[in-house]
């Protein structure tokens, strides 16, 4: 059994995030959100069949394959930064923190893609609602989760958060797995709730301030399966390791 989400209307995720610190949204409301189509977003899938092992896992796995650029939106403004390290405190990453990550960029058709720059944008102006209007300095990376040795772990870190201002997780598709339930708890406090994305373009929103989240393993239905995902997160100030 698997627990849905409960689905925030577009106008309300600013009353959300501001009330319990994150909201999810449906392909619908992502629709309405960027203004594009999901059929646009879809189109953007495919990319998902051709990242590269990461090969910075310190539990020895080799579940996990990704791509990372960055990007500065300043109003309705996005470039495309210079390709750089991933790098996190290990205050946010205990696992993996202090370390400088290097993985290959974005397909560049996908970085410039109308679409993409509609979610860049809508998403800065959601960020910039909640925490000021601002600079948005923003990380993305296209994350496959795959369950060829057995288990895949999305989050082998466990339940953290990202030192940014505002995290956006969205669910791009899973085939032939179970679990990957997200998990999302209060920063500060013993409140949370668990659900599971299985809607292709659902997106989960968080105030990186308040709440920490993860999710759980992956494991096969039958044969090998994968879990893929779209990570954005926006900080005002520079990229971390600046």
């Amino acid at each position: 059994m698997t627990l849905s989400p409960a689905y925030t209307y577009p106008d309300q995720v600013l009353i959300q995030l501001r009330q319990q610190g994150y909201a999810v949204l449906s392909p619908t409301g992502v629709a309405a959100l960027s203004g594009c189509a999901i059929e646009e977003l879809e189109a953007l899938r495919s990319s998902w069949d051709h990242l590269q092992p990461d090969h910075y896992l310190k539990d020895g796995g080799r579940y996990r394959k990704r791509r990372h650029s960055c990007f500065l939106v300043e109003g309705d403004g996005v470039t495309l930064a210079p390709h750089r390290a991933h790098w996190q405190p290990v205050e946010y990453n205990a696992l993996h923190g202090g370390m400088q990550r290097w993985f290959e960029p974005m397909d560049e058709a996908v970085a410039r893609a109308p679409a993409w720059l509609c979610v860049l944008r809508a998403l800065a102006r959601t960020a910039s609602g909640l925490k000021g209007q601002r600079a948005w300095h923003v990380e993305a990376h296209q994350f496959r989760i795959d369950t060829e040795g057995g288990i895949g772990r999305p989050t082998p870190e466990g339940a953290h958060r990202d030192g940014v201002d505002l995290v956006a997780v969205f669910l791009v598709g899973r085939q032939g797995i179970k679990g990957g339930e997200t998990r999302v708890f209060q920063a500060d406090g013993p409140a949370g709730q668990r659900f599971t994305l299985t809607e292709p373009w659902s997106l989960l929103l968080l105030d990186d301030e308040r709440v920490v989240h993860e999710s759980t393993p992956i494991q096969p239905v039958e044969g090998a399966g994968h879990r893929d995902t779209l990570v954005l997160t926006y900080r005002a100030g520079g990229f971390q390791g600046d």
